[in-house]
């Protein structure tokens, strides 16, 4: 078994910071008030009153590993489909007739059915209706992920799940994604193979939430520290419902979500803080402005379900706020936030990974 990496467990002063935040029983411990209004005016002072916008687009439910919490595990009785190519643009249009033009790709594990080359098809036949394009897929090679940054992807979004090793071994229980340090070392291979940005997180519910927190927070660091002028974001997804029942055994609730997300803003004051559709309308509204930059909108976790919004088979898991992009919209401009909708050039779609060890932006080349 392969040692988990020293960065991982390392303490130091900015971990110690951000712990005593995230403990509101500690004597250190702010006000929950008094952490929301630092991490507002650190937000408006970097990013102004903008939200940036975007959408999921599950390609496939095909998976191949046991996932205990996830609805697509491979045991769950999910009927199994992938999207063809002309699927895939009638779902691209019905998106963009939404206003959406920043998409990310889902699918399960690698399968047979839904493997690298048809994850490069798809990302090639999007970037083409889209004006940004990411992955949140199965873990790939410095290769792979070149090879999708040829075809137009910008960036990857992959979650640890949890840090705890001894937990994320029990809950993942057959599959390729039982390799805990496969998985932790993805983030920086999609980075060397010209990812421009990379998505973290943990999800809450799964382990002890602060000793998650303080993992994923040594994480973002690490990456920021080597692969210095590429884009992070941190997203805070907890457990939904989902086909299996799986209940967390650590649940987690609204006050420590919202001191977590404003820990996070004050500790990395740059990163994007992603907040999805799994959270309530009231809370999202809440965040709007706070500290969160980035969310998804309008959102369908089936396979096909932009295109055929009624479809019944259960996604991976249900969704809480499913406003539609119009009232969404209503109600960021209503706390004075503009939400945008477009912020990426394909113009500017090629590699740049460039981390201290390699300062040599690789030039795009058009995908075979």
């Amino acid at each position: 078994m392969k040692a988990s990496p020293e960065w991982l467990t390392a303490g130091d002063r900015d971990s110690e910071a951000l712990a005593a935040m995230l403990a509101p029983c500690s004597a250190e411990a702010l006000e929950l008030e008094t952490l929301a209004a630092e991490s507002r005016a650190i937000t408006l002072r970097r990013f102004g009153r903008t939200m940036s916008l975007y959408a999921p687009l599950y390609l496939s439910n095909y998976c191949s590993s046991g996932c205990e919490y996830c609805g697509f595990a491979s045991d769950r009785t999910t009927l199994r489909r992938r999207l063809e190519p002309d699927e895939l643009d009638r779902e691209l249009l019905a998106m963009k007739r939404l206003g959406i033009s920043d998409v990310l790709l889902l699918t399960g594990e690698r399968t047979g059915q839904a493997g690298f080359d048809y994850l490069q098809r798809s990302v090639e036949r999007a970037a083409r209706h889209m004006q940004r394009v990411t992955v949140e897929t199965f873990p790939m090679s410095v290769a792979e992920y070149r090879a999708l940054a040829d075809c137009g992807c910008t960036g990857v979004t992959i979650y640890q799940e949890t840090y705890d090793r001894g937990r994320y071994e029990a809950i993942h229980r057959w599959g390729p994604k039982k390799d805990f340090v496969q998985r932790l070392e993805t983030p920086a291979r999609a980075l060397e193979g010209g990812m421009k940005t990379v998505g973290l997180g943990v999800l809450l519910g799964l382990a002890e939430p602060v000793a998650d927190a303080l993992s994923l927070y040594r994480h973002v660091r690490h990456l920021g520290r080597t692969w210095w002028r590429a884009g992070l974001s941190v997203s805070f997804p907890r457990i939904r419902p989902q086909t299996g029942g799986y209940q967390p055994p650590f649940p987690v609730g609204d006050r420590f979500l919202a001191r977590m997300i404003f820990a996070f803003r004050i500790a990395l004051p740059d990163v994007d803080l992603v907040l999805s559709t799994r959270e309530s309308a009231a809370f999202r509204d809440g965040m709007a402005g706070l500290a969160i930059t980035r969310m998804s909108i309008a959102s369908r976790t089936t396979v096909g379900g932009y295109d055929e919004p009624d479809r019944a088979e259960p996604g991976q898991f249900d969704i809480s706020d499913d406003r539609s992009a119009e009232a969404f919209c209503a109600a960021l401009r209503a706390r004075n936030i503009e939400p945008v909708f477009k912020n990426w050039e394909p113009a500017y779609n090629g590699p740049s990974g460039v981390s201290l060890q390699d300062d040599v932006v690789s030039e795009a080349h058009p995908c075979p």
